[in-house]
């Protein structure tokens, strides 16, 4: 399991792999490296590195007692979804993907023309850019209540070390693992904030649907930031278990997904070339 932008294992995921384990499924939190605890060059931010440090976890994982190396499953959050998405399609025996409120192309990051332009030009000139800020700010988050709600998130988290500073270069490159969607062999849960202001939600609808074993939920009424706690985050990581211990376990839960309060949320589960 691995968080988004600048994003930490302290910052909000905690919750979800706590209600792994209590369910009986291992869970591995980690930083992408130059971010939290890892090591590498601080607030260096390349998806292709990271996508090294996925193939290190999963490797990790596989190789620690009492694990079934056929049985691991890559979770991530917001961009780290896309990440989680790219790195099963990267590694063949991944048995199952999570992507929660995921980005799968950089496209789904709603800047204006002018903001864009801002980023861009910092960027091609090897600078740092703020994760999150204001509307008129050139910085990866920075729509109406972005900044508010990322740092609600991180003051939950335990002992952050997370820093608003992330580098800019990689956006020349552009950002698109939903292109892996549609040949991706494993099943794949996409859980979507039907309000998503930060991740905008049609792309990751549009991949989930796309993808072979694709399993789509829409939580009505949610943005991005409220997966975490409250109603929809006991929503959303029942249906994680759910998920999981179908596919890694070999085993229905009985009746509905076990959440503590009752939360709407549509179920979409397409086959290649369908669309319910």
């Amino acid at each position: 399991m691995a968080h988004g932008v600048t994003g930490t294992r302290r910052d909000g995921l905690w919750s979800f792999a706590e209600r792994f384990a209590a369910a009986g499924i291992n869970a591995l939190l980690f930083d992408h490296r130059g971010f939290g605890d890892s090591e590498g060059e601080k607030d260096y931010f390349d998806p292709k590195m990271q996508l090294d440090d996925w193939r290190a976890a999963l490797a990790f994982a596989r190789s620690l007692p009492n694990v079934d190396a056929t049985k691991v499953a890559t979770l991530g959050s917001s961009l780290g979804g896309g990440n989680a998405l790219w790195a099963a399609a990267d590694d063949g025996r991944v048995a199952a993907c999570i992507s929660q409120v995921p980005f799968v192309t950089f496209s789904q990051a709603p800047h204006s023309k002018e903001v864009l332009e801002q980023m861009l030009a910092v960027a091609a000139k090897g600078g740092y850019l703020p994760a999150v800020g204001q509307a008129h700010e050139p910085a990866m988050i920075n729509c109406p209540g972005g900044e508010v709600g990322w740092r609600r998130i991180v003051a939950m988290g335990d002992k952050s070390r997370w820093r608003n500073r992330m580098s800019a270069g990689w956006l020349l490159n552009g950002y698109e693992p939903g292109q892996y969607a549609s040949t991706l062999h494993c099943p794949w849960l996409v859980l979507i904030a039907a309000d998503d202001r930060i991740a905008l939600p049609g792309p990751a609808i549009e991949a989930a649907l796309r993808a072979p074993k694709g399993e789509l939920r829409i939580y009505p009424d949610t943005d991005h930031f409220d997966i975490y706690d409250g109603p929809v985050h006991e929503a959303v990581a029942a249906d994680e278990i759910e998920f999981l211990h179908r596919h890694l376990l070999g085993r229905k839960l009985l009746g509905a997904p076990k959440a503590s309060t009752v939360q709407t949320r549509a179920y979409i589960q397409s086959t290649a070339g369908e669309r319910s």
